[in-house]
């Protein structure tokens, strides 16, 4: 699987409608929702945001007006056929007077989202599970060395009443065994999966 590295806005124009196709790397549902927002009220006066996105926890796409399949659906299509994951796309459209009709239409929406992949930097991804592991300050020195010898990154971390990580195991070492030994110490559980790069 494939993700975009970093945001990313192409444009073409087809019969003198323009349309600007923004590719946003993303993570989640909550995430693309807010990402739409934005884009809607930044281009407010467009005839159409129509949007796909494909994230660690769904997918969904939209036509905003335009006629039902000729948009979102074409969008969604082109970033699962190119394994494109974490990513909200965002296609405004300036009507510029000529009718595209519906074939016309999936092309046009199909090609931006084409066009943008083509120039955006590509990483690879992978899914892993990320575990949470909670523990008192005067452990942070065992499992600091534990994540060290077994390879593990820690991807976030938090320091409250107690020190919190999420760790995943890029080698699919099984994290609750490696964490066994100080169970009653170390909270171990599961937290969700999450494409992340490779």
């Amino acid at each position: 699987m494939k993700t975009i590295k970093k945001a990313i806005q192409i444009e073409i124009n087809v019969k003198k409608s323009q349309f600007i196709c923004s590719l946003v790397p993303t993570k989640t549902k909550a995430e693309s929702k807010e990402i739409i927002r934005k884009f809607n009220e930044k281009y407010n006066d467009a005839t159409h945001n129509c949007t796909a996105y494909i994230v660690s926890d769904g997918e969904g796409f939209d036509d905003d007006g335009e006629p039902g399949g000729t948009a979102g659906k074409p969008m969604i299509n082109v970033l699962r056929k190119n394994e494109i994951h974490n990513v909200t796309a965002v296609v405004t459209r300036y009507f510029g007077g000529i009718k595209l009709g519906a074939g016309g239409l999936v092309r046009a929406y199909s090609k931006s989202v084409m066009e943008a992949i083509g120039e955006a930097e590509i990483l690879e991804i992978e899914q892993y599970d990320v575990y949470n592991l909670n523990f008192e300050y005067s452990d942070i020195k065992t499992v600091d060395g534990e994540v060290r010898n077994n390879k593990l990154e820690v991807i976030a971390k938090d320091y409250s009443d107690k020190v919190s990580y999420d760790v995943v195991s890029k080698d699919n070492r099984d994290i609750l065994k490696i964490f066994e030994k100080y169970l009653g110490k170390i909270s171990v559980e599961f937290k969700n999966k999450q494409f992340l790069e490779k």
